[in-house]
């Protein structure tokens, strides 16, 4: 700082008057005072204040400001930049969600009608299965039925046969003689109506 003449003068001790370890000198008074408070040193202590303030001054306008306000429009272009980005991303995002969706429902209306297909194509063919089944045992129905009347009618014509065989054979045990083939054809064939 700035030393005014009365400081850098040194003085004889008066008798009596101590030195500071500072080097300051002392008032009329005995008591040493605080340089900035001396009213002798008030003018050159402005002029300095003056200069170093306008230092200062012309220092933060020229070098600080100018990078703190390039430094402020850095950050807020970045920021704009990134919400631009934000915004964009978002809507793609939607767009691809949109998207997304509307075929999920293309495909579960597909998948409906592909299961309706299918399930009338099963039907379908076991319809056409149900049918040849069943006339395939119709068939066999008409063929067994077929086969048990021939066996009925051989049958019953057996039966005649056996009838008059047999009441042949009882009218001669009980008679002791042979009975007439026409007589009995003829009752067995009258009971058999």
């Amino acid at each position: 700082m700035f030393v005014t003449p009365g400081y850098a003068q040194e003085a004889a001790p008066a008798e009596g008057e101590t030195h500071t370890e500072t080097g300051a000198g002392h008032e009329a008074g005995g008591k040493p005072s605080f340089p900035p408070f001396d009213s002798s040193t008030f003018a050159s202590q402005i002029l300095w204040l003056a200069i170093t303030f306008g230092l200062f001054y012309l220092f933060l306008k020229k070098v600080v400001l100018p990078r703190i306000g390039g430094i402020l429009e850095v950050r807020r272009d970045r920021i704009a930049q990134d919400l631009d980005q934000a915004a964009l991303m978002k809507s793609e995002a939607d767009a691809a969600v949109a998207a997304y969706e509307q075929e999920l429902a293309e495909a579960k209306a597909k998948a409906n009608t592909i299961g309706q297909q299918a399930r009338d194509s099963a039907k379908a063919d076991a319809d056409v299965e149900r049918k040849k089944v069943e006339a395939a045992l119709e068939q066999k129905l008409g063929e067994a039925e077929a086969h048990i009347a021939s066996i009925k009618t051989s049958a019953m014509k057996e039966v005649g046969t056996i009838a008059e065989d047999t009441a042949a054979a009882i009218v001669q045990e009980l008679i002791g003689g042979k009975a007439d083939k026409a007589a009995v054809a003829a009752a067995v064939k009258a009971v058999r109506e």
